[in-house]
């Protein structure tokens, strides 16, 4: 979101007139991170008072220094505005009706290059080949940040486009969770650290997470319970319960479990919406 900042130019004051300046409220917006944290603000300054006693431009300045940081990494729990409103248009928890779990996306893909540009997208430049949705042998570095043009996510060779629409949190959160695809199932895996030879459920969506700037540590199954908002997120929307969780974003599910998967694959994946998630709780972060 872009600021713009507003401002009023005072009156000219009559010569030889008395005028006593007040103080000048910062009315800036307290700054949000990336999961809608709210980072803390300061006072604004008030301008300075020229000689005949008028006041400076009366935009406020945003504070720095030890005013306050917007941390990335802030946990989203509170926002500083109200949320965008939750809809089932952008990320629907079930299936649509006529959407199919074998589906195979044929449109255009493109890929963010390492200075920002978006061009198209051709596999044969990545450093190892991504079969069935396992990466073997690529480094971090090299795996691709896929997109795909509207609000949609889609599966690329096993890997996750995310949609051009969406949020810039929403997008890094798709990209880094694409660089644990394939790893094994790990029971406790991720939990100790973000960084690990394999991931259990929870471990995999607090990686996703912790790389769209949502998390600061990794959280079990049953901790996802009380996590965020309750409710289904206009992008993403973590379904859990004591035994298990996964990660609903833009349309696609991230998830360790081969259920409603054609693949049968075990191990954190990109697998299709579930037709029903009866026995989960549902919550999502705050703005997103």
């Amino acid at each position: 979101m872009r600021l713009r900042h507003v401002g009023s130019v005072g009156s000219a004051l009559l010569a030889f007139a008395l005028f006593a300046p007040s103080a000048l409220a910062d009315s800036t917006p307290a700054g949000t991170t990336a999961g809608g944290a709210t980072a803390p603000t300061g006072t604004g300054a008030t301008g300075p008072t020229g000689a005949s006693g008028s006041t400076g431009a009366a935009t406020p300045t945003i504070p720095t220094g030890g005013t306050g940081t917007t941390g990335a990494s802030t946990q989203a729990l509170t926002p500083a505005l109200s949320p965008a409103p939750v809809t089932d248009t952008l990320s629907p928890i079930v299936l649509g009706k006529d959407e199919s779990v074998n589906y195979v996306y044929r449109g255009p893909v493109y890929v963010e290059t390492s200075t920002g540009a978006v061009e198209p997208y051709v596999p044969h430049t990545m450093v190892a080949s991504v079969s069935g949705g396992t990466i073997a042998g690529v480094l971090t570095s090299s795996v691709p940040h896929l997109l795909v043009p509207g609000t949609r996510a889609e599966i690329i060779h096993g890997l996750a486009a995310a949609p051009e629409d969406a949020p810039a949190a929403v997008k890094h959160l798709i990209w880094t969770a694409n660089q644990i695809i394939g790893r094994p199932y790990v029971f406790g895996g991720g939990h100790k650290t973000f960084v690990s030879s394999g991931y259990d459920c929870s471990g995999t969506v607090s990686y996703a997470l912790h790389g769209g700037h949502m998390l600061k540590t990794p959280l079990d199954s049953s901790q996802f319970m009380g996590w965020g908002r309750a409710g289904q997120g206009q992008w993403l929307t973590v379904l859990t319960n004591p035994g298990h969780a996964y990660l609903d974003v833009a349309g696609l599910r991230l998830d360790t479990s081969a259920a409603d998967d054609p693949t049968n694959q075990q191990g954190p994946r990109w697998r299709p919406l579930r037709p029903g998630n009866a026995g989960y709780t549902v919550r999502h972060p705050a703005g997103f």
